[in-house]
């Protein structure tokens, strides 16, 4: 090799290698910080009342955080900790839109509790738990009335029920089309019903979503109790999760209204996604592989931005570099879980696995741009 050809490759290794012992900051959404944790406290004096909120902050924030990771199921359950042992696990916290008094404290707080520790509470606790964030999901929620289909056409009482849900931190995160013209040009009622694969990619890229969920509720009457009964077929239409549609019936209590039933229904439906997602992405530490991948890279710049993503995927425990060449990385890949786990997760860190000849590679998939209304 020509001496200058020789340093080139050197000075490249040396820069590549100083990456992977760095620091790794990853491009993804931090699900042990809560923000918005917002305090009201009156008490004897302004010390007093920044006390107790902080206190109350942790404690509501602590809940939120175990309630995000663990499944529905299990958050009756949930470690029931002392305000002092909620303590030791926070990282940090700061301080927004605070207000005092000499008697009052009011603020937003957003606290970082510390990974490692609440890992450690939660499986010496017994609980399952997951921590890979889906990308956004987009709702279309189609409705049955007099016998016709109803997407885009108002009214739309299923899709208002929807868009009223309190807002609230989810691990699936997901959002309502605008019902505009270039929507309704997209795809029609007919067309999501029959899980038109192309529309519905179309209509969820525009909303920078990776999956859509196609939520059709119909009501009936169920005459032996003179009351009325929602049906919901649901099915996520995606890359990477297998289609399967979902029937779950709401009957209606005594004194519900229509519009709370279907709110009712609307908000129950997001915990069942919620918790699908959930069992899909359970950590499973019980379950250990690794697995040789290669990535093909033009540069520095494409291993800072690969290194930056595969940091955020929670499966993965640690990333190894084997060989290092111009255009190509060896890594070493030590993750919990199975392979098809893996897939998913690095999926949502928009990175592609996928097996060629025996052999597993590694590639970059761009993230959607497309401006994203804020997810419910």
């Amino acid at each position: 090799m020509p001496k200058r050809g020789f340093l080139n490759c050197l000075g490249l290794a040396l820069v590549f290698a100083a990456v992977v012992a760095g620091p790794v900051h990853a491009e993804s959404v931090n699900v042990f910080e809560v923000r918005d944790v917002v305090v009201d406290v009156t008490a004897e004096t302004a010390n007093a009342a920044r006390e107790q909120a902080r206190a109350e902050g942790e404690k509501k924030a602590f809940q939120r955080l175990m309630e995000l990771l663990t499944l529905r199921i299990e958050h009756s359950g949930l470690p029931k900790l002392s305000t002092e042992e909620i303590s030791t696990y926070v990282s940090d916290f700061s301080v927004a839109d605070e207000k005092t008094s000499s008697v009052r404290y009011l603020a937003r707080l957003t606290f970082r509790f510390k990974p490692k520790e609440v890992r450690g509470l939660l499986i010496e606790s017994g609980f399952s738990f997951a921590e890979t964030v889906s990308k956004p999901v987009l709702v279309l929620p189609v409705f049955q009335n007099a016998g016709a289909l109803i997407l885009w056409d108002d009214p739309n009482p299923w899709r208002d029920a929807w868009a009223a849900r309190p807002k609230r931190r989810s691990l699936v995160p997901t959002l309502l089309p605008k019902g505009d013209l270039a929507d309704i040009a997209a795809i029609g009622a007919d067309q999501a019903m029959d899980g038109d694969q192309q529309r519905l990619a179309v209509l969820a890229n525009r909303y920078g979503a990776s999956d859509a969920l196609v939520v059709f509720g119909v009501m009936r009457i169920e005459a032996a109790k003179a009351r009325r009964v929602l049906d919901v077929y649901f099915t996520r239409f995606g890359r990477q999760l297998k289609e399967q549609t979902e029937v779950i019936s709401f009957p209606q209590n005594k004194d519900e209204t229509v519009p709370a039933l279907l709110a009712r229904a609307a908000l129950e439906l997001t915990y069942v996604v919620e918790d699908n997602w959930k069992r899909d992405n359970l950590l499973r530490f019980d379950r250990a592989g690794m697995i040789p991948v290669v990535v093909a890279i033009t540069g520095l710049k494409d291993w800072i931005r690969v290194r930056a993503r595969l940091g955020g995927v929670a499966v993965l425990q640690r990333t190894e570099m084997v060989l290092l060449s111009k255009d190509l990385v060896h890594l070493n890949l030590h993750y919990i879980g199975g392979t098809n786990q893996l897939a998913l997760a690095l999926e949502q860190a928009d990175i592609k696995l996928v097996q060629e000849n025996d052999q597993w590679r590694l590639s970059l998939a761009e993230p959607i741009t497309s401006p994203r209304p804020k997810p419910k």
